[in-house]
């Protein structure tokens, strides 16, 4: 227990360490003690119940080894001992603490199957959605007396900035979700009065950031997004009202495919100017080809659709038999779409260049409206177009994530969507977007 002795909690990390929640994120802000809250309460844990498996994990394992590998060597020295090649602290009393990492997107399968007590997140928005679902399936227990949980750690930004807003800040449930087992305790640098006793001038370095990353790691401001990618995105510019588009209108669909991710599959018109607005989405699971081809089709009842441009890997053959055994390759995704009255063109995947695409689509035309908008029904766009942020890797290219929907927007405009022409006759003339009509159209406001 001597280790314990060496530092006390300030009053946020007090909270954190009292914290029964079935989740529970501390943090918020730069400065607030996070990494040595999370060990803390892990290790606390482990010498209070005998025998408990808990798991520790950052991003990357560079981020693991300096933040937790190298401070707990010293913090247990005499009270845990580890093992390099499992990573794991071992305690007299049975316990275990794990450290591990999930650098890839597929890198959280190698615990599948395994059960943890305890689950830590640190730096919870360094890990997409998908990995924090897949890793609450790995928090179960059957020790007698005990409820599995999991910490998070936390600072605005990041690729799950939308995921962590939306359960710990914002505090909006999806079915099977409670409310009641969501607890977040903020803290910021001024919580942490070590640190402002050992490195005062932390304070100024905060202070003299730009206003967006000032405004998040200072003040802990989740509604500023540190690192977003798209920051020329706004609501009141791209988001508007439905209308009823006028028949001349060019359109087409493009479709991210996804069975167990999401499948989004937006609809498109382009105007007179060149002008792209998308008019509607579908976003599904866990759904196959043909129903969702059913979908498409019923949904664009009675639209002349001039094509629908779709991920490349549609076309890759799944569940083949090799034709050198006297079988048939399988079909593709995109031959089931076919199949069911859907024809799809291979997108163009690039994938700087399309997010450069999106970006210039999100710039003002000269009428000073920009050259894309989106009607505020599509709410998984809308959604999670801003939430995209930078790739640590290549800060051209957007971070792993809830990226669906936002590439299947960069699919529709790297197909080069042509302006549409209006047909001679005066009735049929062009829509207006600064006056707000249009033949047949609903009033037209941009929100």
């Amino acid at each position: 227990m001597r280790f314990i002795l060496k530092g006390l909690p300030n009053a946020r990390q007090a909270d954190f360490f009292a914290s029964r929640a079935r989740h529970t994120a501390y943090g918020g802000a730069r400065g607030g003690g996070k990494s040595w809250a999370m060990r803390r309460k892990l290790v606390l844990l482990s010498l209070y119940h005998p025998n408990l498996n808990a798991l520790l994990l950052r991003r990357t394992l560079p981020e693991l080894r300096e933040n937790h590998l190298i401070p707990l060597l010293k913090e247990l020295k005499g009270v845990a001992d580890y093992n390099g090649a499992e990573r794991v602290f071992r305690f007299c009393n049975g316990s275990r603490i794990r450290l591990g990492y999930c650098d890839g997107a597929n890198d959280v399968y190698q615990y599948q199957g395994q059960e943890y007590d305890v689950i830590g997140l640190e730096e919870a928005t360094h890990f997409t959605e998908e990995q924090m679902r897949f890793l609450t399936t790995c928090n179960r227990t059957v020790k007698a007396g005990f409820r599995p949980r999991m910490y998070y750690t936390c600072n605005p930004g990041g690729v799950g900035h939308g995921w962590v807003k939306r359960l710990f800040i914002d505090r909006r449930y999806a079915q099977g979700e409670r409310k009641e087992d969501y607890a977040f305790i903020p803290a910021r640098v001024w919580d942490n009065p070590v640190l402002l006793q050992a490195d005062p001038d932390y304070v100024r370095v905060l202070q003299a950031l730009p206003e967006e990353l000032r405004r998040a790691y200072l003040d802990g401001d989740w509604d500023v997004h540190a690192g977003q990618f798209f920051r020329e995105f706004a609501r009141a510019a791209h988001v508007v009202r439905p209308f009823e588009p006028p028949a001349w209108w060019k359109r087409f669909r493009s479709i991210d495919w996804g069975y167990n991710d999401p499948c989004a599959v937006l609809w498109h018109a382009v105007d007179g100017e060149g002008r792209v607005y998308t008019y509607r989405e579908l976003y599904v699971r866990h759904t196959r080809a043909d129903a969702v081809a059913a979908q498409m089709r019923a949904l664009s009842e009675g639209e002349a659709i001039a094509y629908t441009v779709a991920s490349p890997d549609m076309w890759q053959k799944r569940g083949a038999v090799l034709k050198s055994e006297g079988g048939f390759e399988g079909e593709s995704i995109a031959e089931l779409f076919a199949l069911s009255g859907v024809p799809l063109t291979p997108a163009d995947n690039s994938r700087v260049a399309g997010w450069q695409r999106v970006r210039g689509y999100l710039a003002s035309a000269p009428d000073g409206l920009p050259r894309w908008q989106c009607f505020d029904t599509c709410e998984n766009l809308v959604r999670t177009l801003p939430l995209l942020s930078f790739d640590h890797h290549n800060r051209e290219d957007a971070a792993d994530g809830e990226d669906h929907a936002p590439e299947s927007l960069r699919y529709a405009l790297m197909s080069r969507p042509a302006h549409s022409v209006a047909p001679a006759s005066p009735a049929a003339r062009a829509y207006n977007p600064l006056s707000g009509e249009a033949p047949g159209a609903q009033s037209f406001l941009t929100i």
